[in-house]
């Protein structure tokens, strides 16, 4: 889906202290960008940051990096943050435009992410050849296995039933534990979940959320 350009997003993000446009050069530096060492977790396709900004907000004692890979929805992004913080200080989000299918060059080891979240990726399912470029592709979750902790979880959420039920081999496939998983995320109950208007969208329309956790 081709996205309309916001002229006003790119000039908002470059002063923005809490974006980056030059996300590999903190690669293997990301803990020394907060004030407060505290858990770092990474959320890939933020999207317009809805239930981003809420879920930073609320875990303040957690560390965060929000990547997309254009201005224009990290613009929104940054809008609905501020618009969550109001007066309080952003001190524990860092928001990246990066292509997140090369996020091995912009993670090492020595970040210890704790928790990746993955939420309503594009599920590339109408052409088979293209599966290789979901998030939750194989050659993708070696990729995050270089830079997450022992232990470190995967949170996966999306309305897609073909997405989700190809995804759970391909986790198992690349060594990760199923721990948790639900077919329909709000009937279950399950806490935190902070809602994004992609969620919200398909709830709305009576389908059930899938989620795992690896």
């Amino acid at each position: 889906m081709h996205m309309r350009t916001k002229k006003w997003a790119k000039p908002e993000l470059e002063v923005c202290p809490y974006f980056t446009n030059e996300a590999y050069k903190l690669r293997g530096h990301w803990r020394e960008q907060f004030k407060k060492d505290q858990p770092l977790h990474l959320e890939l396709g933020c999207g317009k940051g809805v239930s981003t900004a809420a879920m930073v907000y609320d875990q303040r004692n957690v560390n965060f990096v929000a990547i997309d890979i254009t201005c224009n929805v990290l613009g929104d992004t940054r809008r609905n943050i501020a618009k969550t913080f109001g007066d309080k200080p952003v001190e524990n989000i860092i928001i990246a435009r990066h292509n997140i299918e090369d996020i091995r060059y912009v993670f090492a080891p020595e970040d210890r992410i704790e928790r990746i979240y993955i939420n309503f990726c594009n599920p590339w399912t109408k052409r088979p050849k293209y599966a290789k470029r979901r998030l939750t592709h194989p050659r993708q979750l070696m990729q995050y296995r270089d830079f997450l902790v022992d232990g470190g979880e995967i949170w996966f959420k999306t309305d897609d039933m073909p997405l989700f039920s190809e995804s759970l081999p391909y986790f198992e496939a690349c060594g990760f534990e199923i721990t948790y998983l639900v077919y329909d995320l709000h009937a279950d109950g399950f806490q935190p979940n902070y809602i994004s208007e992609h969620e919200k969208k398909f709830t709305d329309l009576g389908v059930p959320i899938k989620f795992v956790i690896c």
